[in-house]
């Protein structure tokens, strides 16, 4: 089946890696017309060559249009893709009778976020951002009050074993990182109301059934549920207010599934240590409070972009086609 994808620089700048591998992974079993427009206003026809001949077409970044179609007499199955689940194409090809390749919303990236989820719970434990900072300017550091001490009493410190880690979901990022710090020794228990009983067993991770309950007695506490509008706001500020004096709150998925007025207000009176990858408001003004605080480890929303979840991009696309061979050996090296 002829293979046309065509893809823009829109896309690129969010997935700069997953066209190479798609194509990459394609190549050896399909004839590929790989195509990079220069820009959003290049037409579908114009970018691909002898359109009317091409069976199966993979649009990244690009808008397409009931006219596009016309160029594509052949076309049997396609892929209209942002990088971000469907778009409003896929009901048009699907009214043309032509099969939609979907792309799921999440899934590719959870790996990379529920391991740097890891490293931010890890650093803020430890303080390993801030003792990193501090002995760029001054030796002051190498001095502690306690012998190589140098994790913050009032907050929760030292290992992820034997930590009280509440987390709120089950799904695919949220249960990878459950299983990791459950691996390192902690005591977890998450909520998660629409997760079936194998998502928590998978994870080593016991199921609470009460939100409220879970809260109290965190020592680290994880809101982990993508957004939507069932999600935002789930933790309230009255939940905000129950978790104990001392805990960790660790962000890495959305931060407006949290009131985040209450949980700013507790983290600056110094209630509550940060470890946030998401915040409230993006990019934060370099004014913003939370920064360079003792208590708050921040990065700037990255944690989902690694080449690997590049790859899984391209893969979770590419296992949908009946020719692909999951197991060719060896595939093409990774493009750098």
């Amino acid at each position: 089946m002829r293979t046309a994808i065509v893809v823009a620089p829109s896309f690129e700048a969010v997935w700069p890696f997953a066209a190479d591998r798609l194509r990459q992974l394609l190549e050896p079993s399909l004839d590929v017309d790989f195509v990079r427009v220069g820009g959003a206003d290049t037409t579908l026809a114009d970018a691909v060559s002898d359109a009317a001949a091409v069976e199966r077409l993979i649009v990244l970044g690009l808008p397409l249009a009931e006219s596009d179609l016309a160029a594509f007499p052949s076309l049997a199955e396609a892929c209209v893709s942002t990088g971000y689940g469907r778009t409003e194409a896929d009901g048009l090809l699907e009214a043309r009778g032509i099969r939609v390749l979907g792309q799921t919303s999440e899934g590719f990236w959870g790996q990379s976020v529920s391991e740097f989820a890891l490293g931010l719970t890890i650093g803020a434990l430890r303080r390993i951002p801030q003792t990193h900072h501090a002995i760029l300017t001054s030796q002051d550091a190498w001095t502690y009050p306690r012998q190589q001490y140098g994790d913050d009493s009032r907050f929760t410190n030292g290992t992820v074993e034997g930590k009280r880690i509440r987390i709120v979901g089950a799904g695919n990022i949220a249960s990878r990182y459950a299983s990791f710090v459950r691996m390192l020794g902690a005591d977890v228990a998450a909520w998660d109301p629409f997760a079936s009983e194998p998502s928590f067993h998978r994870a080593g991770s016991r199921r609470e059934q009460s939100l409220e309950r879970l809260v109290q007695d965190a020592e680290i506490f994880v809101p982990m549920v993508p957004l939507t509008p069932g999600t935002e706001g789930l933790v309230t500020a009255d939940l905000i207010r129950s978790i104990p004096t001392g805990a960790l709150v660790v962000l890495a998925t959305r931060a407006a599934v949290c009131d985040m007025p209450t949980l700013r207000e507790r983290v600056l009176a110094d209630e509550l240590a940060l470890a946030a990858d998401v915040f409230d408001v993006e990019p934060l003004p370099l004014t913003d409070p939370l920064l360079g605080r003792d208590n708050v480890v921040h990065t700037p929303h990255n944690a989902g972009r690694t080449k690997e979840a590049n790859f899984r991009w391209a893969e979770m696309l590419a296992e949908q086609l009946p020719e692909f061979d999951r197991n060719q050996s060896p595939l093409p090296a990774p493009v750098s």
